[in-house]
């Protein structure tokens, strides 16, 4: 177990890296230096004590990422709060019940967003204000105004604590107990249901230490991040892992689409790139698979002479697309599909595949690329401990389960909640079916909410049968479902292929009737598909783009 306190982590970064860039916004330019953070988050501290902000109390941040969000969360925790981040994609009327469930007192919030909030429905916040020009939005009239006088005298009172200028000396943060709280953060599920997930300042050490001691990230090192911070994912190994060892991050701040990626990781040159399979699997589909389809490709792959040289270039490419400067790719968040992930270890390129969950806040497992096993989801962390619920745990799947310091204290107000998920060993059931190694290392098959049993006894995992199905043609994404004692796999066209390739809708039943005879090929007998029924709309997905798959199990 790490026995570091977290939040003389930060004190301690703070004052050894004061001159060097800490967080950038990619559009805008603007900087700020770790000293400047440092002195914005003392600025934060100061308005949140005048304000009657107590230590425990919630403060809800709501808004894309910016620096003025990576403050707002920084100076939150460092006062001895607990943040409540709020994943911006989130409708309306969640973000209203997740401010309200949590007990938050504060809002920090996007102006954008602060437009569709009907303030005097959040029960407990006393004051709101905006992320994007530091102004008090609202003040509920039991606060008296404190708000708007905390502001009015902030740079006199900033001023006269400080005569001499905000130094490093000047960092002094609280010493909070280990198992104190740190953060609510609020899942995005497929279930439909939020669950505020209870994270200490121990389990946010057990994440930041790992990263650390991996050196993940490394002083003067640069990152990228694009993916949202307010999810456990991102916070952790874009923010909060990279604050703590003096690493530069920009911040991206727009859609990540690939193109627009790619543009900005030539500029930036990342050292350690986080991504969702999904960036991947979409580069590989549209740059590579392109170039590796051709019958002239094909036939000197085909050469053990020279598919080394083949690859290398490919490898070359891929790398130099990426920034060129990293130590490896990251990707996680969800299973990466195993024809992209067999390519890339083939041609040797950097990357590998982690394991988490929000409950851990959430990293759970991970490997080094140069000794990542693909099919795997990496090693089980120093930290915590794995077990299968099966009686073979290395060849029979069964419900992966996981305790150790960075397994969460349980989630926020929903006793039932925790109590199906924690058991009084401490394991937590992660809902994930897999297999796992004599080292620690962990291979996944699927949910096993999603986990079909056929006729005949046989576990079938949807996502396995998933996964070879987006690759074939024009088949963007899809979900296999059980009807009536068959398996369906609804899918949505991948209209853009068909575009370039002059396929008409009228087509697509004729290509998706052979698409299944080659899928059917593919799988083990009792996992073949009855049919292929096409949507016309993509499928609705959690703001953490994963798939609401309860909506279509009907």
């Amino acid at each position: 177990m790490y026995d570091e306190n977290l939040l003389q982590i930060y004190a301690d970064s703070f004052r050894d890296n004061w001159d060097l860039p800490a967080v950038s916004d990619y559009t805008s330019g603007e900087t700020l230096t770790y000293g400047r953070l440092a002195e914005r988050i003392a600025r934060t501290h100061l308005f949140l004590r005048d304000c009657g902000v107590k230590q425990g109390d919630k403060i809800a941040l709501l808004g894309k990422n910016t620096i003025s969000w990576v403050v707002s969360y920084m100076a939150t925790v460092t006062y001895g709060a607990v943040i409540v981040p709020i994943l911006q994609d989130f409708n309306v009327q969640d973000a209203q019940h997740i401010i309200n469930h949590s007990d938050s007192v504060m809002l920090f919030v996007s102006d954008s967003i602060w437009e569709n909030i009907e303030f005097e429905k959040l029960h407990r916040v006393k004051v709101a204000m905006s992320l994007d020009n530091a102004k008090v939005l609202a003040e509920h009239p039991d606060n008296s105004g404190r708000a708007i006088r905390a502001i009015g005298r902030l740079r006199k009172e900033f001023a006269r604590q400080h005569p001499e200028g905000f130094s490093p000396t000047e960092i002094d943060y609280p010493i909070m107990a280990p198992d104190s709280l740190a953060e609510i953060n609020y899942t995005s599920g497929t279930t439909g249901f939020s669950k505020g997930v209870m994270l200490t300042h121990s389990n946010l050490v057990g994440n930041v230490v790992f990263g650390m001691r991996s050196k993940l990230h490394y002083r003067e090192s640069r990152c990228l991040s694009f993916l949202p911070l307010a999810h456990a994912y991102g916070c952790a190994f874009d923010m909060l892992v990279p604050l703590a060892v003096g690493t530069h991050i920009t911040l991206f701040g727009k859609l990540p689409s690939p193109k627009a990626l790619l543009k900005a990781m030539s500029e930036v040159r990342p050292n350690l790139i986080l991504c969702v399979p999904l960036i991947l699997e979409k580069i590989y589909r549209n740059q590579i698979l392109p170039v590796i389809s051709r019958s002239s490709m094909k036939r000197l792959m085909a050469l053990p002479l020279l598919n080394r040289t083949v690859y290398a270039k490919i490898r070359s490419r891929l790398t130099e697309a990426f920034g060129g400067e990293f130590e490896e790719v990251i990707a996680g968040g969800a299973p990466l599909n195993s024809e992209v992930e067999a390519f890339l270890h083939r041609i040797r390129f950097r990357f590998t595949v982690g394991y988490g969950m929000t409950e851990c806040g959430p990293l759970i497992s991970y490997t080094p690329w140069q000794t990542f096993i693909p099919g795997s989801s990496g090693r089980i962390l120093p930290v915590m401990e794995v077990k299968v619920t099966s009686d073979k745990p290395e060849d029979i799947p069964g419900e992966i389960c996981v305790r150790g310091q960075n397994v969460m204290k349980g989630y926020y107000k929903n006793t039932e909640a925790t109590e199906a998920v924690l058991d009084s060993d401490g394991w937590l059931h992660t809902g994930d079916m897999g297999t796992v190694s004599p080292d620690g290392t962990i291979f996944i098959k699927g949910r096993y909410k999603t986990m079909i049993l056929s006729a005949n006894g046989q576990n079938i995992y949807p996502e396995e049968i998933e996964a070879k199905l987006n690759n074939m043609p024009f088949v963007a994404e899809s979900l296999v479902v059980e009807r009536g004692k068959r398996l369906i796999a609804l899918v949505y066209p991948d209209y853009e292929a068909m575009d370039r390739r002059g396929v008409t809708s009228a087509m697509l039943p004729e290509i998706m009737a052979k698409v299944t005879e080659k899928l059917n090929r593919l799988v083990a007998p009792y996992e073949r598909i009855d049919r292929i029924q096409l949507i016309a709309n993509e499928f609705e997905k959690t703001p953490k783009r994963s798939i609401k798959r309860y909506l279509y199990n009907a």
